[in-house]
């Protein structure tokens, strides 16, 4: 699926740490500066699942010890288009335990990252469907 053809995007949802001390890692949107989880479009060729991790690495230089993602959930948004339009989006949220995370990866220079617990993160983010999938983390 492309951006053209699709109405869909995915997320990685990278968490360390055991049951009861787990985080998640959050990131900021280039545009807003607001606590997002890395996210995009889905890849050309590549299954959702590749997609996330992608985005994962691209936009907060997650590496996994998860080979492949596990789906969770899902939330919806409205997103801003270049020309200013609005499109309704679902993003599927896949979810990966962290091998490790490094300094230098395509948008370090554009993005911070923060971990958080997932009631910190469920206040730190915009988008409400967003914020209660994070609630029903541990």
């Amino acid at each position: 699926m492309s951006k053209s053809t699709s109405a869909s995007q995915v997320a990685l949802l990278c968490y360390r740490g055991k049951e009861k001390d787990r985080e998640y890692l959050l990131v900021t949107s280039r545009d807003s500066g607001r606590w997002v989880l890395p996210k995009g479009w889905i890849k050309d060729g590549k299954s959702p699942e590749v997609s996330a991790l992608e985005e994962g690495w691209e936009e907060a230089g997650i590496v996994t010890a998860t080979k492949a993602p596990i789906l969770i959930g899902h939330y919806n948004y409205m997103k801003r288009l270049d020309k200013g339009e609005v499109l309704p989006l679902r993003v599927d949220v896949f979810q990966a335990r962290l091998a490790k995370l490094v300094r230098k990866y395509p948008e370090d220079g554009e993005r911070k990252r923060k971990w958080m617990s997932a009631i910190r993160a469920a206040k730190a983010v915009d988008e409400p469907s967003l914020s209660n999938l994070l609630k029903t983390l541990p």
